[in-house]
C-alpha cells in the first residue's frame, strides 16, 4: 500500500510538473510573439519598407506642370488664425490668375466667415456649408465649387513656404500620380514634453512616408498639406478620416499618392496632453472605420504591397497595447521561475512608474528632457485602445474643433527658416 501511494505521489508530481512546464512554454511562446510584433510594428517593418524602396523603386517623372489650383482651406471658428492664414496663402509664389482659394466654412458661428468676406476684392472666395456637418463632408462639397484641375488641401492654423506649389505640381506630370502629400514640421517653442514627443513621433512618421512613397504608395497624407487630381477626386462618408481614406481611393483608380518633403508647411504641437489624447483618438477611430469599410484593400491578393502596408502601419501599430500586455502577463508569468523575466518584469513596472512620474511632471508644466519619448509612447497606445472601444461601440466622428493654440506666421515663418 505505501508503494503504491509513493506512486501516486510521484505521478502527481510529474502531473503538476508538466502542466507548469507546459504552462511555461506557453508564457515563452506568448512573450516571443509580442516581442516580435512589436519589433516588426516599430523596427522590422521600417526597415522592410525601406529595402523594397531600394530595391524596387518606384520613381516619379516629374517635370513641369502649372495647371488651374485651388487651394481649399477648411474652417470651423478659426478667427484667430484665419486672416494669417489668407495673408500666408495669398503670398505663395504661383501665377494669380491660375490660382483660386476658397475657404469652405462648416457653419462657423465666430468671426471667421466676416474675416474671409473681407478678402473678397482681393479674390479670395467664402464658401459656407451650414449645419455644422464636418470636415470630410464640407470638403466634399468645396470640391464641387471649386475650379481647380488640382486641389490643394488645407488647414487654417498651417502655414506654407512661398513655393509649396512649385514643389508639388511637377509631380503630377506624371500621369500615374493622383495625390502628393506634402511635408508637415511641428513646432513647439515652449519645449512642452507632449510637444517633443509629439515632433520625435513625426519625424519617425517621415521616414516610412519616405519609404512608402518609393516603394508603392502613401497610406495617409498630412491633412494639413496634400493635394488631389480634381478628376480623381470622390466624395468620402462624413466620419471618414479623409487624410487617410483619400490614398486608398486614389489606390483603387489605380493612382499613386507620393511623398514631396520639399513642399514644406509648418504647424503648432498640441502642448496639452489631454488635447493631444482626444486628437489621437478620433483619427485613430476613423482610421478604424475607414480601414472596416474598405477591408477588401488589406488583402495582398488584389491590392499588392499596400495591403502589406496597411497592415502592417497601421493594424500592427494600432495592436501594440495588445502586444505590451501579452509581454507583460506572461513575464509575470515566467518571473516565478526566471531571473532574467523577473527582471524584465521589473523593469515594465519601473518604465510605467516613469511614465505616470513624467505625465505628473508635464501637468506641473515642468521640462521634462528625452522622458517625453516614452510618455508620447504610452500616449498614443492609450490614444489606440480608447479609438478601438469607440470604433466597437460605432462611434462616429464628423465634427472637429481647433484644439491647437493661435500662432503667428511671421513667428511660424522664422522658427522654421532656424529648423531648416
Amino acid at each position: 500500500m505505501k508503494t503504491i501511494c509513493q506512486r501516486n505521489s510521484k505521478l502527481n508530481r510529474f502531473g503538476r510538473d508538466r502542466q507548469l512546464k507546459m504552462l511555461e512554454v506557453f508564457a515563452q511562446i506568448i512573450f516571443l510573439t509580442g516581442s516580435g510584433a512589436i519589433f516588426y510594428a516599430y523596427a522590422g517593418y521600417p526597415l522592410l519598407v525601406w529595402l523594397v524602396s531600394r530595391v524596387r523603386p518606384k520613381n516619379v517623372k516629374r517635370g513641369n506642370f502649372e495647371p488651374f489650383v485651388t487651394i481649399l482651406i477648411t474652417a470651423y471658428n478659426e478667427e484667430k488664425d484665419i486672416r494669417g492664414k489668407l495673408e500666408d496663402t495669398m503670398a505663395i509664389e504661383y501665377p494669380r490668375e491660375k490660382l483660386e482659394i476658397l475657404v469652405a466654412s462648416d457653419g462657423s458661428s465666430d468671426k471667421t466667415d466676416a474675416i474671409v468676406k473681407e478678402f473678397a476684392n482681393r479674390g479670395i472666395k467664402l464658401f459656407r456649408q451650414e449645419g455644422r456637418v464636418g470636415k470630410t463632408f464640407t470638403q466634399n462639397k468645396a470640391v464641387e465649387q471649386s475650379a481647380g484641375e488640382i486641389i490643394l488641401f488645407s488647414d487654417a492654423t498651417t502655414m506654407y513656404q512661398p513655393d509649396v506649389l512649385r514643389r508639388m505640381l511637377p509631380n503630377f506630370a506624371d500621369a500615374t500620380v493622383g495625390c502628393v502629400a506634402g511635408k508637415l514640421i511641428y513646432i513647439d517653442d515652449s519645449k512642452s514634453g507632449i510637444g517633443q514627443g509629439a515632433k520625435s513621433y513625426w519625424n519617425y512618421e517621415t521616414f516610412l512616408k519616405e519609404s512608402e512613397s518609393r516603394a508603392c504608395s502613401l497610406i495617409g497624407a498630412s491633412g494639413c498639406l496634400y493635394a488631389v487630381r480634381k478628376s480623381a477626386y470622390q466624395p468620402m462618408y462624413a466620419e471618414a478620416c479623409s487624410d487617410f481614406l483619400i490614398c486608398t481611393k486614389i489606390y483603387e483608380q489605380g493612382l499613386r499618392t507620393v511623398f514631396e518633403p520639399n513642399a514644406v508647411c509648418t504647424e503648432e504641437t498640441n502642448r496639452q496632453a489631454g488635447k493631444e489624447l482626444q486628437m489621437r483618438v478620433r483619427i485613430i477611430s476613423q482610421t478604424f472605420t475607414d480601414l472596416w469599410r474598405n477591408r477588401r484593400m488589406l488583402n495582398p491578393l488584389k491590392s499588392g504591397f499596400y495591403a502589406v502596408e496597411l497592415i502592417s502601419h497601421k493594424l500592427f501599430r494600432y495592436a501594440v497595447p495588445l502586444f505590451l500586455f501579452l509581454i507583460f502577463f506572461s513575464s509575470a508569468v515566467l518571473a516565478v521561475s526566471s531571473k532574467v523575466f523577473e527582471l524584465i518584469f521589473w523593469l515594465q513596472i519601473v518604465f510605467f512608474a516613469v511614465v505616470l512620474l513624467t505625465w505628473i511632471l508635464e501637468r506641473g508644466k515642468k521640462n521634462v528632457g528625452v522622458l517625453a519619448i516614452p510618455l508620447y509612447f504610452v500616449l498614443t497606445n492609450t490614444a489606440s485602445v480608447i479609438g478601438f472601444y469607440k470604433f466597437l461601440r460605432g462611434e462616429k466622428f464628423t465634427r472637429w474643433e481647433p484644439i491647437r493654440e493661435a500662432k503667428q506666421p511671421d513667428k511660424n515663418i522664422e522658427t522654421f527658416n532656424q529648423t531648416v
